[in-house]
């Protein structure tokens, strides 16, 4: 696991982003894990969470010419990123969305560069995949190229069938999908820290039951 994949997680624990316990998912699994990006909610944290993006989007080699944030999670996060990037010395333009259309000023529902080229797609988890179904609808509205899409925590879980949520997102849409971390980086780092090794098991369980193989 690389370096900044391990420090991701400890910076998730530290900040309570990722718990572990007991929790209800949305389709009703009881998850020993949870993950609240959410809580990445100070300057510092944003700070922090945009150059882990970046070390993510670089490391995959993401050939794109656009950061995309949909509203409204994904307005800070790209934000956040191109900050990132261009303190890299990988200056990118980004925009985002209203979730309403202005029908005054400059109108319309993009807000910042033009959308034009490759646009990479950024979210912190896919779960149903609409936001990046939504998204993908409006990149290509605008007569730009979806060129991928990158994310906090991919679960790799089964989601309605036997694929999971960002194998789903694949397959429809034809787009790369690149996490900072997935289920495999959580475990690897379970296992190699003694303090968390009572939720090991659970997760380990967890994997076996939803997991899916990539």
């Amino acid at each position: 696991m690389s370096d900044f994949r391990q420090a991701f997680i400890q910076f998730a624990i530290e900040r309570n982003v990722l718990c572990f316990g007991e929790f209800k998912t949305k389709a009703g699994r009881l998850s020993p894990y949870f993950f609240n990006a959410g809580l990445f909610n100070d300057g510092d944290a944003l700070r922090k969470l945009g150059q882990f993006y970046a070390k993510a989007i670089v490391a995959a080699e993401l050939p794109f010419d656009l950061l995309f944030g949909p509203a409204y999670k994904g307005i800070p996060l790209v934000s956040a990123i191109a900050i990132a990037l261009a303190e890299m010395g990988r200056n990118y333009p980004f925009c985002f969305n209203r979730k309403e259309a202005k029908d005054h000023g400059e109108g319309g529902v993009l807000v910042g560069a033009p959308m034009q080229g490759r646009v990479l797609i950024v979210d912190d988890v896919i779960s149903a995949g609409t936001s990046v179904r939504e998204s993908v609808e409006l990149i290509k509205t605008a007569g730009a190229t979806p060129g991928g899409v990158v994310i906090a925590l991919d679960r790799m879980e089964c989601g309605s069938g036997e694929l999971s949520a960002v194998q789903e997102v694949q397959q429809m849409h034809g787009l790369s999908v690149t996490s900072i971390i997935n289920l495999n980086d959580l475990v690897a780092y379970l296992q190699h820290h003694s303090g968390l090794a009572q939720h090991l098991q659970a997760v380990q369980r967890y994997r076996e039951q939803y997991g899916v193989n990539y």
